[in-house]
């Protein structure tokens, strides 16, 4: 069996699939018993947020747990096959395990180290605990996630990440606005990463905060937290309004695409007083902090004159630049989980492949012991009486002494050459043929030439996200089944740097 994690996110769908694709509690348990119910798939477990939608499941397979899974997640939120796929990631093996601790440390998250994922983790294992869809297998593999999680934010600094990004960026006010102690402030958005910012600038001072997002009630409460105003996001004209009114613009949605673009500032500008005295018509100065990825802001809002637009890549050099000859910083505090995350993975994998090469060193001590035996009785036979109680138990003590140091390198060797993700499966499996073994310690001709055919699949490690999305859709379609490409070695490039500021938690 084989770890599988097929989902989607705020990475890679727009807001309005994430929209659709969204489960309540309920739903995402009867995903997750409804998967695993299937023939090739024998556990699974669902994570459902605002920002994200995964099923993490044990497999037999790679295509026929991923056909099962994507057909339970296609039945379960009613999403059509074509418009899910274009949207959904795949890995498999050991970069669904590098994926899932990723996810768990708040790496992969809106609002890079944000910690209520770790709690949305826990709810999900305790719900497929509950329901009897989690199993050993991924019980193990999701408690050592947790254990991960807990391990990056005791290590390192990443609760603060977001924090400090959100400072960077207000820390410039002085320069572009004056004190932001006077200053206007406009939040767009009111996720975790947009609650933050509201906090800040309201424990910064901000003589007046207002919250704009696509639902209303969510604006409200985060308003009404900070002493401020709120408004819907969709109601015409209502961020040309805002923007108009702003010294400082705080943006983070979470959306695909541009909120913020330069038709609507350029309106705002034109009716926005405060200019510099003596400039007739020059509206006042404003700074636009876009913390979202991908970007709120459209480029081209930071060529219009007076406004000075700071991006999470910008924020994120900054931080970087100012971290001390130690290497102390947010740049750090991410690249200082990123290992963590990379050393626990090596691990967990490590002793599980030690622990499936558990059942074919038992089956072959189990075949020699037996052999032993039944050579000893054989003599026993043919000497009768003639053989001396005494002499016949130094004999079996010799001989199982013989059969133990046989024994000892290959078993050894076995283990050590299990680690090896690439060659490991092949050699366990060739112990199993050159024995006549079979996993459960019996002999059964025929059963491990066909699992040493089967390891090229089994070794497919991952699948990248386009090819498991293309798998996926062949699969459902009913097209003949194409062997995923193995790319072994660490995740398909850098996990998220400090400009993946958002997190994917809250409510909706």
């Amino acid at each position: 069996m084989t770890a599988l994690v097929v989902g989607l996110s705020h990475r890679t769908a727009p807001l309005a699939v994430l929209e659709r694709a969204t489960l309540d509690g309920s739903a995402a348990r009867a995903l997750a018993v409804r998967a695993c119910g299937a023939d090739d798939v024998a556990e699974a477990v669902v994570l459902s947020t605002c920002n994200r939608l995964e099923v993490y499941s044990e497999v037999a397979t790679f295509h026929g747990g991923l056909a099962q899974v994507g057909a339970a997640l296609v039945e379960a939120t009613g999403v059509p096959l074509v418009e899910l796929t274009d949207h959904l990631y795949v890995h498999y093996a050991d970069r669904a395990v590098e994926h899932l601790f990723t996810v768990v440390c708040g790496l992969d998250s809106m609002a890079v180290g944000e910690s209520q994922v770790l709690g949305q983790v826990r709810s999900a294992l305790r719900r497929g605990q509950e329901d009897g869809s989690v199993g050993t297998a991924l019980d193990g593999l999701l408690q050592r996630a947790l254990r991960v999680g807990k391990r990056a934010h005791s290590e390192t600094g990443l609760d603060h990440a977001g924090h400090s990004l959100v400072e960077a960026g207000l820390a410039h006010a002085d320069e572009v606005v004056g004190p932001l102690a006077g200053a206007r402030v406009l939040v767009v958005g009111a996720g975790a990463m947009s609650a933050l910012a509201a906090t800040t600038a309201h424990r910064l001072g901000a003589r007046d905060i207002t919250v704009l997002n696509r639902t209303r009630a969510r604006a409200q409460r985060l308003a009404e937290a900070v002493g401020g105003s709120w408004g819907a996001l969709g109601e015409e004209g209502a961020l040309e309004r805002a923007l108009a009114e702003a010294d400082v613009v705080l943006s983070c949605t979470g959306a695909v695409g541009h909120v913020v673009d330069a038709a609507t500032v350029g309106a705002a500008r034109a009716v926005r007083g405060g200019g510099a005295p003596g400039c007739s018509g020059a509206a006042a100065p404003q700074l636009v902090v876009d913390l979202a990825l991908p970007r709120d802001v459209a480029p081209e809002v930071g060529r219009l004159p007076g406004v000075v637009v700071l991006g999470l890549a910008e924020l994120g050099a900054q931080l970087a630049a100012e971290a001390d000859g130690a290497g102390t910083g947010v740049a750090a505090d991410l690249r200082d989980a990123r290992a963590i995350v990379a050393e626990e993975a090596s691990s967990y994998l490590a002793e599980r492949r030690a622990a499936a090469v558990a059942p074919t060193v038992v089956a072959l001590r189990t075949q020699a012991r037996e052999v032993a035996d039944a050579e000893l009785a054989r003599l026993r036979h043919r000497l009768g009486p003639a053989m001396d109680e005494r002499v016949g138990a130094e004999v079996a003590q010799t001989l199982h002494r013989v059969v133990s140091t046989l024994l000892h390198t290959p078993t050894v060797r076995m283990k050590h050459l299990a680690a090896d993700a690439s060659s490991g499966p092949a050699y366990v499996e060739a112990v199993r043929e050159l024995f006549d073994l079979d996993a459960a310690g019996t002999r059964e001709p025929g059963a491990a030439a066909q699992a040493l055919r089967a390891v090229p699949e089994a070794r497919a490690e991952a699948a990248p996200e386009r090819a498991g999305a293309d798998a996926l859709r062949a699969l459902l379609a009913g097209a003949p089944r194409a062997v995923p490409s193995p790319l072994p070695g660490p995740l398909p490039g850098p996990l998220p740097d400090p400009a993946a500021g958002h997190d994917d938690g809250g409510p909706r």
